[in-house]
This record gives C-alpha cells, sequence and structure tokens, in this order.
C-alpha cells in the first residue's frame, strides 16, 4: 500500500489498483501451480530400498563376513582377505565411528524422508531416472567420498556427516568441516546426480563456470524445495546472508574488472573452489564466504528462470552467454 501511495501522485489511483490486483492474482495463480505440482510429486510412487550396512558390520561376528561379503560384494574388494575384516570388527577407531553414526542417525528416519521427497522430484523432472539402491556406511571420514552414486547404487558415508565441531574433525579446515552436518546430507547428493545431467561448459570462460555452478544450484532449488538455500550452496546462515547483502557488490567487482569472460583459471580457485573465503584481494576478504561465483551464478540462473517458461532439461543445455543476455540480471540492493 506505501507504494501505491507513493505511485499515486504520478498515476491514476484506480489504475494503480488494477495493477496491484493483477499481480497479485499472478502471484496466487503461480503458488497455486506450484502448490499443485508438489502435490503430484508427493504422490510420486518409487522403490526406495535403504540398507544399513554400517549397522550389520557393527553387529557382525568373524563367521558372519562370508554373508556379508555375498550381500555386499561391491565393498569388499578382492585384494584384501577376510582376516582385515575381521580385525576391523574389534578396531576401537571402527567401534567408536560405529557409536557416534548411531547416535547421530539413529533409526534413519527422518533421513529416509528427505531421500524419498528428493527421489520422488528428481523421478518427476527426469522421468528416465531410476532410483539407486541406498547403502549406508562408515568410510574412516574419507569426506571427499562421502557420497558415491552409480547408476544402480548410492553409498552414504554416514561417518561425514556428525556435525562440525565433531572430535574426529578437529585435524580438518574449518571449511571443510562445516560441511560435515547431516543437514548437508541431502544437498550433496544431489550434487552427485547434477554431475550426471549436466554437462561441463564446452569454453573456459569464468561466466560460462559460473553458470555451470548456478544450474547445479538451481536444481537444488526444484529437486530440494524445502532446504534452505544455506544448505543448497553449503554456507551457514551468516556466510549466506553475508552473500545476499553483497550481491551488488560483488558483481559490480566481476563486471568493471571484466572477469565474466576471462579464461583466468586462476579465477576458480578465487571464486568457484571450495575456499575459508573469496579472494577480492580487498580487505574483506576475511569476512566473505568461499565460493561466491557460483553464488552469483545461482542468481543469474534464477533471474532467467523467473523471465523464461522453459523446462530443467533445456536450460541445463543452454549456453551461458545466451542465460545471461536473456535473464537482465540486476543484483539485490
Amino acid at each position: 500500500m506505501l507504494i501505491i501511495k507513493r505511485l499515486s501522485k504520478y498515476f491514476n489511483l484506480s489504475v494503480l489498483v488494477g495493477f496491484a490486483f493483477c499481480v497479485m492474482c499472478c502471484f496466487m495463480m503461480s503458488c497455486k501451480e506450484a502448490d499443485k505440482t508438489e502435490d503430484t510429486i508427493s504422490k510420486t510412487q518409487i522403490d526406495l530400498q535403504i540398507l544399513r550396512f554400517d549397522r550389520e558390520f557393527a553387529k557382525a561376528s568373524p563367521k558372519e563376513i562370508p554373508q556379508l561379503k555375498k550381500k555386499y560384494p561391491y565393498l569388499f574388494p578382492d585384494q584384501f582377505p577376510d582376516s582385515v575384516w575381521i580385525a576391523k570388527l574389534s578396531d576401537t577407531l571402527q567401534q567408536e565411528l560405529s557409536e557416534e553414526v548411531e547416535q547421530t542417525f539413529g533409526d534413519f528416519d527422518q533421513e529416509t524422508e528427505d531421500l524419498k521427497s528428493l527421489f520422488q522430484h528428481t523421478a518427476y523432472y527426469f522421468p528416465n531416472f531410476e532410483v539407486p539402491k541406498v547403502i549406508t556406511l562408515t568410510s574412516d571420514v574419507r569426506y571427499k567420498d562421502r557420497i558415491i552414486l552409480t547408476d544402480t547404487l548410492l553409498l552414504i558415508g554416514l561417518d561425514n556427516y556428525l556435525g562440525k565441531d565433531h572430535r574426529f574433525y578437529q585435524g580438518l579446515q574449518r571449511y571443510i568441516a562445516s560441511g560435515l552436518d547431516k543437514g548437508y546430507l541431502t544437498s550433496d547428493i544431489a550434487s552427485a546426480f547434477s554431475k550426471k545431467v549436466l554437462r561441463l561448459p564446452n569454453n573456459r570462460t569464468f561466466l560460462s563456470r559460473m553458470i555451470y555452478y548456478g544450474k547445479e544450484l538451481y536444481l537444488k532449488d526444484k529437486l530440494l524445495p524445502l532446504l534452505s538455500d544455506a544448505q543448497k550452496i553449503g554456507y551457514s546462515e551468516e556466510e549466506m546472508e553475508w552473500a545476499r547483502a553483497n550481491e551488488e557488490q560483488i558483481w559490480r567487482y566481476f563486471v568493471e574488472r571484466e572477469l565474466l569472460y576471462s579464461t583466468d583459471s586462476e579465477l576458480d580457485r578465487r571464486f568457484l573452489d571450495p575456499a575459508p573465503f573469496s579472494k577480492f584481494r580487498l580487505a574483506l576478504d576475511n569476512e566473505s564466504p568461499g565460493r561466491l561465483g557460483r553464488y552469483m551464478g545461482w542468481q543469474v540462473v534464477r533471474a532467467f528462470m523467473d523471465k523464461n517458461n522453459i523446462g530443467l532439461q533445456r536450460l541445463l543445455d543452454m549456453p551461458a552467454a545466451e542465460i545471461l543476455q536473456e535473464s537482465n540480471y540486476k543484483p539485490r540492493k
């Protein structure tokens, strides 16, 4: 109403009221359409099978190793004899890992619901998608391989999601440990899936790489609608707020220094790769979160999709320059 009062100084009030009514109707129609889509997705039938190998191994006796090997052959490399696995059963670190996973995840009920929703959304937007068999395990905190997705299997290393302050992560850099929380689990799985449907850009401009990650994050908007933006990109809420508050300044920096069409690979390390902060080479660097190039690519893709009614697959195939041009992106101030 405040906006209408101000504009009424320049325009006929009845026109403004009509305009506001049209905007409200469009918003309501959009919400109804979104609700209808979500209702359809929630009824999508999928075959979700979750096997708790972490629990089975923790409770196994030495004589049960052959049975586990038969059930999970892909988890027992042939070059290792049974004696290796039998010794692992009594290893104190392995036992601690199992206990901490059990304490953090319990029966895995909430995570099961989250995975069901993720796969229902994936099946809706990608009809040829086949739900993989989900195997939970411990991986000796191999955080770089905490999610492994093949055509038929999804392996989840639960010991990589115990919380950023867990004692197992004390030797890791803080920006790495901050992502080792179960709040990021489905986001990590969506990232793994995106690599199967999203091709790397043909050219090496900074813009193309920004938009590549922007597409991945927009994919999460669709596949994980209930997840916060911070969880999607792997930020804390404070880091997310910093990115939003400085969006205009970040974009101006990229544009004024003509970085968008640069092919300098160093820009990856400065603004795209995981890091404790982004590298503007300014005093504010230590205040900033890492990967701000991904955040900006996300905002450009969102602006484009707000103005273009196209399907996800078409978006994923579009070149970055076209997306930027048609987005008419204006950073928030």
